[in-house]
């Protein structure tokens, strides 16, 4: 089976990387013939840092889905237009926004050096800090400030970009058309149904909805109805998905046809 796990507020916590213990049973899982996947909202630059090694050369889905990487490389991009990155430049400037915009590996950053986001932006420095104009590919673009965040997703959408708010986050994530990440799994070669989803965020509803069984994290409510089961976000929650993983892989646990 497919096992395929969000990372930030599902596994991996306040930036730090997914710990010793749920990493081991991910291992676990890969010996005993299962597959290892991870999608995150995070380019594949920063997804590296928060995991074990051992599956750097695994599947990763970065940027919502913009990004696939295999064997330690890029297999997959999906970049907007050269019309749309022009676009939302103008959105930019008309709002006075500050962004972190992710080509296929560097970035341009113009947010707040104390942002939440910057602690977690490329910590291993894998990559460059670049001017916009220098980016070749634009996969991802977050607007973590400006004038008016509601007026910028509502611009974002007329374009036809796909946007999302970040529960408990006042930031606008926005992928190309048609790219989250159950497209992604479409295009790693996994059919609906052929995978297990962990997921705790508004990104996540459309990767847990074609699931063959999914697990939510947290209480995101946009997500009720996706999951079918949830785990609380609380002191325990870490030995809950081990137990979790353990019981869906040794079939204890009814899983949905």
């Amino acid at each position: 089976m497919n096992f395929i796990f969000d990372l930030d507020g599902t596994i991996c916590f306040k930036g730090k990387p997914v710990t010793k213990k749920i990493m081991d049973t991910l291992k676990e899982l890969e010996q005993n013939g299962h597959q290892v996947i991870f999608a995150s909202a995070r380019p594949i630059r920063d997804l590296l840092p928060v995991i074990d090694q051992h599956f750097h050369s695994a599947t990763l889905i970065g940027g919502n889905g913009s990004l696939i990487s295999r064997n330690g490389k890029i297999a997959f991009l999906r970049a907007f237009s050269s019309e749309q990155v022009a676009a939302m430049k103008q959105i930019i400037k008309m709002y006075n926004a500050a962004y972190l915009i992710d080509g296929d590996w560097n970035y341009a950053y113009t947010g707040d050096p104390m942002h939440p986001i910057k602690a977690n932006l490329d910590p291993d420095n894998l990559a460059e800090q670049v001017q916009l104009e220098k980016l070749n590919e634009v996969v991802k673009i977050l607007i973590l400030q400006s004038a008016d965040q509601g007026k910028v997703a509502a611009e974002a959408e007329a374009l036809g970009l796909r946007v999302h708010r970040h529960h408990g986050e006042d930031i606008v994530d926005i992928s190309p058309p048609g790219i989250d990440k159950w497209t992604a799994i479409q295009q790693a070669g996994i059919s609906e149904g052929e995978y297990i989803a962990f997921g705790n965020d508004a990104n996540d509803i459309e990767m847990l909805r074609h699931a063959k069984y999914a697990v939510r994290i947290g209480e995101q409510e946009e997500l009720i109805g996706y999951a079918h089961v949830d785990i609380p976000l609380d002191d325990a929650c870490e030995q809950t998905i081990v137990d979790s993983l353990e019981d869906i892989a040794a079939g204890r646990v009814f899983v949905h046809s």
